[in-house]
């Protein structure tokens, strides 16, 4: 658990003692406060951060309201731990690199996951651009790219000298992933095969795209246009922010466009039932 996770845990946590010294079960605040009761347990759980309007409500139902002003000075200690991408990168993403540089300089041990591209400390310079110009044009954060792309070719310095010893994994799905266009994917493909391999800094795997599920998700629900969950290994997550809500309808618009329906993805399910119905996954 992060220090963001703990501190929206400890809030819980207050706001369910202050139901208790009023007598009220979860339920019963829920009806007074006129919301449905899994709200009440969600953020009694530090799965949901209530909003300020939440806390006054609260408040008045346990007839707590000299709370009040402390419960919203630690609503807005979680909401400073929340590092909101746009947020970060508001000063340019050559900055983000930079910063990336710094904590990677500090560490020996490195770990890297990524199930869709190819990481930062692995991209050619091409690939790089690609990867950077979506992140400006997604977030419609100030335009560094070439400062940025600079940057986090100097991140890479990390597996080349120094003591940090770094291990990436990345999915099968990451070598298809297109990014740039067919040269730019080939010189990346290429580079992965010549740096990759006999670095004692460097340990690269690949995990197949058959290989047996392990449980990880980064899967996310739209409710309307009112609420994201976001569901990671260890917490499900609320956005209720509208300038955070807009980044994943633009995601969603994103992945639907790339999707295929109808007979294209019936193709694609029953080639893969055939793979296994084969017996060639045995």
């Amino acid at each position: 658990m992060n220090g963001a996770s703990r501190a929206r845990a400890a809030l819980g946590a207050r706001l369910r003692e202050l139901r208790k010294d009023a007598r009220l079960d979860g339920r019963q605040l829920s009806t007074a406060a006129g919301w449905h009761w899994s709200k009440t347990s969600r953020i009694e759980h530090g799965k949901q951060l209530p909003s300020e309007a939440d806390l006054a409500v609260w408040c008045q139902v346990c007839d707590a309201e000299l709370t009040l002003p402390d419960l919203v000075a630690a609503l807005r200690n979680v909401q400073a731990q929340w590092a909101e991408w746009k947020r970060i990168t508001a000063a340019g993403h050559a900055r983000r690199q930079r910063r990336g540089r710094e904590l990677e300089s500090q560490t020996r041990r490195l770990r890297l996951y990524n199930p869709t591209i190819v990481p930062g400390l692995l991209q050619t310079e091409s690939y790089a651009r690609a990867v950077l110009a979506q992140c400006i044009g997604f977030l419609a954060t100030p335009d560094d790219l070439g400062e940025a792309v600079a940057a986090r070719m100097a991140r890479q310095e990390i597996v080349r000298t120094g003591s940090t010893r770094v291990a990436v994994l990345i999915h099968e799905t990451a070598l298809h992933t297109t990014l740039g266009g067919p040269q730019v994917m080939a010189e990346q493909l290429a580079g992965l095969c010549s740096t990759a391999f006999g670095n004692p800094r460097l340990a690269l795997g690949v995990i197949p795209l058959r290989a047996e599920f392990v449980y990880l998700t980064g899967s996310f629900h739209l409710f309307d246009h009112r609420l994201a969950l976001i569901e990671t290994a260890s917490a499900e997550l609320s956005v209720t922010a509208p300038s955070e809500l807009a980044l994943y309808e633009r995601l969603w618009e994103g992945l639907h466009a790339r999707a295929v329906y109808g007979d294209a993805a019936r193709s694609l399910i029953t080639a893969a039932a055939s793979y296994f119905e084969s017996g060639r996954a045995d």
